[in-house]
């Protein structure tokens, strides 16, 4: 039986059956699994990129970047645009831009091609994970059941991780890097027969308006900040080119946050930002992925160029690191539907500091134990500090507003990856370059104590954002935003 809309634009989701409700998570959970399959796929694959496109240690910078960029930038438009226009439409639409990117991908001439293909994926996938997360939100409407599938939604990352190295390790050595996107075709199209057979259309209760000049100055704002460190090594940190570009960044923050407090219909409400959980969530988000973006740019090099590892050799010796990050989440999600959000996080944060502290000592000759036991510990703790993240941002906020409250989650995810590509590669390519082994492993040990730092913020944070005095923020901020939704405290 098909849903459809109720008179106030809400889906009535609450009379699909739980059977029901456990597909549209599992169709929800496919568009992750592309986008995020996608990122770990590519990161195995760039060393060949790299020496098919002839291309620099800022190049492959690029190529992870103008993908996790774009997401960063239309991730809120397209929350919003689906709570007003219709949360399934939007979903199919951005499946089938994702498709035909990923199909331009594998057809690139060069690396200008790939880059700008890339990028045209990310508009796709800018419409895919805020708006399945509101689809989720709005059909698990208790919070212990919807903390749980928050956990499955989180495990679909870790099993991306697990798969995508492996799968893009068999497709680099057997077929060439640009298989790589070919995965993504199929499942892709499965994903939109399944959604829209299955899933059921639903609205906003009162239809926002685009917020052009906001989405505008956010594109500037994270375009000129990631411009800016990537292209450092080359233009010098204190040169003026440099300096002017990260000044366009600080104006636009300013800009950013002046126009939104007038605006009627933000893009980002900064009122979001009163509630202490959801504001430790989106700062914890940033930290987290950056380790985890950073964590991968660095991992991928390092096994390949200089521990001289195949592609497929370098994704199995991921596979302990990925294969936490798919086990932990579900644990996570039970232990936040019943303790709430702060002791997974404070294991999170412990696991990505001390994972990242076991790697700053890297040399040609590590033994591959300690690299597991170090992937160990950094999956664990990435693995855990995903679900309550995304439980924080949209616990206590109004129904109506999932899309935006997910989409500011998501795009801290993929600011947060952005900036871990492109500083720990800026402070590496200010060093040396990615040929010399031994200058290699030396230059990218301040990486790693970046990640070390990514580790101590969210540990820091996650007690912060848990407090007693956190909670009682949250409570306040739900009460504003609109008392008829509100749905008790955040756990």
């Amino acid at each position: 039986m098909s849903i459809e809309p109720s008179a106030t634009g809400v889906a009535p989701t609450e009379v699909l059956s739980r059977r029901r409700r456990i597909g549209v998570l599992l169709i929800c959970s496919m568009s992750l699994l592309v986008v995020s399959l996608d990122v770990t796929i590519v990161n195995v694959a760039l060393p060949s990129i790299g020496r098919d496109f002839h291309s620099s240690l800022s190049g492959l910078q690029w190529t992870v970047d103008a993908y996790t960029l774009v997401l960063a930038s239309f991730l809120m438009l397209s929350g919003s645009t689906a709570d007003r226009l219709g949360r399934r439409r939007t979903f199919v639409t951005g499946l089938i831009i994702f498709i035909t990117g990923s199909l331009l991908c594998s057809l690139a001439p060069d690396l200008t091609g790939l880059i700008i293909f890339r990028m045209l994926q990310a508009l796709g996938g800018s419409m895919l994970n805020p708006v399945a997360m509101s689809i989720i939100t709005n059909t698990f409407t208790d919070p212990k059941e919807r903390a749980q599938a928050i956990g499955v939604w989180a495990a679909v990352v870790g099993f991306s991780m697990a798969l995508g190295p492996v799968v893009g390790g068999v497709l680099v050595d057997s077929v060439g890097w640009r298989s790589i996107f070919w995965i993504n075709i199929p499942v892709g199209l499965l994903a939109v027969f399944l959604a829209l057979r299955f899933v059921p259309e639903s609205k906003a209760l009162v239809a926002r308006k685009v917020d052009a000049r906001g989405q505008a100055i956010v594109i500037v704002l994270l375009a000129s900040l990631t411009f800016a460190i990537i292209q450092a090594p080359s233009y010098g940190w204190a040169s003026a080119s440099t300096l002017g570009v990260f000044a366009i960044s600080l104006v636009s923050l300013v800009t950013l946050v002046a126009w939104e407090r007038r605006c009627a219909e933000p893009l980002i409400n900064v009122r979001f930002f009163r509630s202490a959980p959801f504001s430790t969530a989106t700062v914890i988000a940033v930290a987290s992925f950056a380790g985890l973006g950073g964590f991968l740019f660095l991992n991928t090099l390092y096994l390949q160029e200089v521990r001289g590892l195949s592609a497929l050799g370098a994704g199995l010796d991921t596979l302990p690191m990925a294969a936490m990050t798919l086990i932990t989440p579900p644990i996570a999600g039970l232990i936040v539907g019943r303790r709430g959000a702060r002791w997974p996080l404070l294991l999170g944060g412990v696991g990505i500091l001390f994972g990242s502290v076991m790697l700053v000592r890297l040399s040609v000759n590590t033994p591959f134990t300690w690299l597991f036991c170090a992937y160990v510990v950094f999956g664990v703790g990435f693995g855990f500090v995903n679900p309550p993240i995304t439980s924080a941002a949209v616990s206590g906020m109004p129904r109506a507003q999932a899309g935006v409250a997910s989409a500011i989650a998501s795009t801290s995810r993929q600011v947060g990856a952005t900036l871990g590509v492109a500083i720990v590669g800026a402070l590496v390519g200010s060093k040396i370059d990615v040929t010399s082994k031994v200058a290699f492993t030396k230059a990218s040990r301040d990486g790693w104590w970046v990640l070390t730092g990514c580790g101590l913020i969210v540990v820091v944070l996650g007690l912060v954002g848990t407090s007693n005095w956190a909670h009682a923020s949250a409570s306040r901020t739900a009460h504003e935003l609109n008392p008829e939704y509100f749905e008790g405290r955040v756990s």
